[in-house]
C-alpha cells in the first residue's frame, strides 16, 4: 500500500460498505410474489408426484393383464377343460381391461407431460418476475450471464483479459461479468490490478460512480505498480467530483501527483489542481 493512498481509504471504504437496499414497498412486493410462486410450484409438484404414483401403480396391472391374455390364449391352443366359449369370454374381458388400463396410462402420461411443461413455464415465470422486481440491473446481469456462457474463453489469462477489455465499450455489463470471472480464476495475479480497473470502468460506463470507486481504490491500494494505477487516481477524482465530494476529488489528484509524479495522468492532475487553485483565489479588490 502506498502512503499517499491511505488518506483516501476512509472515503473509499465508506462507499464500498454502503449497500443498495430495496424500497420497503418493493421488498414487500418481492416477498409476496415469491410466496405466491412458491405455493404454485408446490401445488404443481404435488400434482406431478401424484400422477407419477398413479402411473407406477397402473403399469404392473398392465403386466398382469398381459399375462392373463397369454394364459387364455395358451388355454385355447392346448384345449382347456373349460369350454372354448368360457375361455373366449374371459379373453375378451381381459382384453377390454387391458385396453382400459392402457387408456389410463396414456391419460397419466399426458397429464405428466402437461404438469412438467407447466412447472418449466412456472420456473421461467419465477425467474422473470424476480428479475423484474429486482430492477433493470438484474435483468441486464442475467442477459450478460447468458451471453458470457455462450462466449468461448481463451485459456491464456492475458488473452482472457483482452477479451473483457474488448467488450467494455459496447457491453459493459458483459465485460464486468468477464472481469469477475477472470478475478475468480487468477485472484493473486499481477494483472488483477488491470481487471479491477476494468471493473471500475464498466461501472463508470453506466454512470455508477459509487460502485466504481472501490474498484479504483483496490488498484491504488493493492496494485500501485499496475499500469492503470495512475489512471485509477484520476478516474477516482472524476467519480468523487460526480458524487459532489469536492475535497476527496482534490485529494485524489494530489495523491496522484505524489505517487506517480512522472505519469501522463499526473500531468493532467497538475493542470486540474492549478485550475482549482485559480478558482479559490479571492478576486482582486477594485481600486477606488
Amino acid at each position: 500500500m502506498t502512503r499517499s493512498c491511505t488518506r483516501l481509504l476512509p472515503a473509499l471504504l465508506a462507499l464500498s460498505l454502503s449497500g443498495c437496499f430495496y424500497p420497503a414497498t418493493r421488498g414487500r412486493a418481492l416477498e409476496d410474489r415469491v410466496d405466491q410462486l412458491a405455493n404454485d410450484n408446490a401445488r404443481l409438484s404435488k400434482d406431478l408426484e401424484q400422477a407419477r404414483a398413479q402411473l407406477a401403480t397402473t403399469l404392473p396391472r398392465i403386466d398382469e393383464k398381459v399375462a392373463e391374455v397369454t394364459r387364455a390364449l395358451d388355454s385355447l391352443e392346448k384345449g382347456s377343460r373349460r369350454s372354448s366359449a368360457d375361455v373366449g369370454v374371459q379373453l375378451q374381458k381381459t382384453v377390454e381391461d387391458l385396453a382400459q388400463l392402457r387408456g389410463q396410462v396414456e391419460e397419466y402420461l399426458f397429464k405428466i407431460g402437461q404438469l412438467e411443461t407447466a412447472l418449466a413455464a412456472q420456473k421461467d415465470e419465477t425467474d422473470k418476475r424476480l428479475l423484474e422486481l429486482q430492477g433493470s440491473d438484474a435483468v441486464k446481469a442475467a442477459e450478460a450471464k447468458r451471453k458470457a456462457e455462450e462466449l468461448p474463453r481463451p485459456a491464456d489469462k492475458k488473452e482472457f483479459l483482452d477479451l473483457a477489455d474488448g467488450k467494455l465499450k459496447d457491453d459493459p455489463v458483459l465485460a464486468r461479468t468477464l472481469y469477475r470471472e477472470w478475478l475468480k480464476k487468477w485472484p493473486k495475479d499481477p494483472l488483477a490490478g488491470q481487471a479491477h480497473f476494468g471493473l471500475g470502468e464498466s461501472y463508470v460506463a453506466e454512470s455508477k460512480c459509487r460502485e466504481a470507486l472501490p474498484e479504483y481504490g483496490k488498484v491504488m491500494q493493492d496494485y500501485p505498480k499496475a499500469p492503470s494505477a495512475p489512471d485509477a487516481y484520476l478516474r477516482a477524482s472524476d467519480c468523487f467530483r460526480e458524487l459532489k465530494m469536492a475535497d476527496e476529488s482534490r485529494l485524489a489528484l494530489e495523491e496522484l501527483v505524489t505517487a506517480h509524479p512522472k505519469s501522463p495522468a499526473a500531468k493532467t492532475a497538475k493542470a486540474r489542481l492549478a485550475e482549482l487553485n485559480k478558482q479559490k483565489r479571492p478576486a482582486p479588490a477594485k481600486k477606488k
